[in-house]
């Protein structure tokens, strides 16, 4: 457990970026959903940004679930320049983004836009971000296990007669991808600020993700699958890890999974209390001190 508090709160910039972060408070906020979830996962915390006077546009891609990464990429663009034309802002956004939400704005932002530079953002924030691809995406695909775990999260995560092979997205983010592979030739913009924000089960608690005792699957360092507590159910601390990316493990005080250990799992993330007064914060120029 030692290992995964480490990295609680490691330092967002270096001081001079910081500095501007925290003094430029008034970008929109781009909010970008994950796959098969809806722009409602932000109702938790679009209030508190109204309430910080932080402008946000909500993207939505409900329509789009049988769309691939690029497409989904090309249309937040588009719905960033129509929500500019709209307002009249030339100015730098910040997003964030929801699980692979991150991935899609990740794409348009590095792959897309990463020679032009088109796209004036200044700090993109990922909430349990598959960003080195997914084990769950290629969890689902394995010919021994795949079943068993699409069993155990029909109904949860995935809809009942759920078959992998027909998902365009999770075919395109197993780590294996050409989709990731992009991306990590790509890399990141040094023009950006990254925020990860991740959970993990710091007490062991198997109420934290049922389905799976508590623990997330992962794929070990020798290429075989294992379980670890370092992840929030869905995605395991090592797909999220992205070079030179600031770095929140949740929650800060580990008694607060012994009150609702639920509200730390992956699809509650968005709205879970302390992960919202913690994006708010980066949003509105309050981010706890690193």
């Amino acid at each position: 457990m030692d290992s995964i508090k480490s990295r609680i709160n490691e330092p967002l910039l270096a001081a001079g970026r910081r500095g501007t972060i925290l003094t430029n408070h008034r970008c929109p906020a781009v909010l970008v959903h994950g796959w098969r979830s809806h722009p409602g996962i932000w109702n938790r915390l679009t209030p508190g940004l109204t309430e910080a006077a932080v402008p946000f546009w909500r993207f939505d891609h409900t329509a789009m679930q049988s769309a691939g990464t690029e497409a989904i990429a090309l249309a937040l663009q588009d719905y960033i320049r129509a929500k500019r034309e709209e307002t009249g802002y030339d100015g730098p956004v910040d997003v964030v983004c929801h699980s692979m939400g991150t991935c899609i704005a990740r794409y348009l932002l590095e792959v897309l836009d990463g020679d032009d530079r088109e796209e004036q953002v200044r700090l993109l924030v990922g909430i349990g971000p598959p960003n080195n691809g997914s084990a769950m995406a290629e969890l689902f695909n394995d010919p021994e296990r795949g079943p068993e775990v699409i069993r155990r999260l029909a109904g949860v995560f995935v809809p009942e007669d759920y078959d992998p092979r027909e998902d365009t997205i999770v075919q395109e983010f197993r780590p294996g991808s050409r989709t990731v592979a992009a991306l990590r030739d790509a890399g990141t913009r040094a023009d950006i600020a990254y925020r990860i924000v991740l959970a993990a089960n710091l007490t062991g608690t198997p109420a934290f993700f049922p389905a799976f005792g508590g623990k997330t699957w992962e794929i070990g360092p020798d290429g075989g699958w294992r379980t670890t507590y370092a992840g929030d159910g869905i995605v395991p601390h090592t797909d999220s890890y992205l070079p030179g990316a600031g770095v929140d493990v949740l929650p800060a005080d580990p008694g607060n999974l012994a009150r609702h250990p639920e509200h730390y799992c992956h699809t509650m993330l968005p709205r879970n209390p302390e992960v919202v007064a913690r994006v708010t914060g980066y949003l509105s120029g309050l981010s706890p001190s690193p």
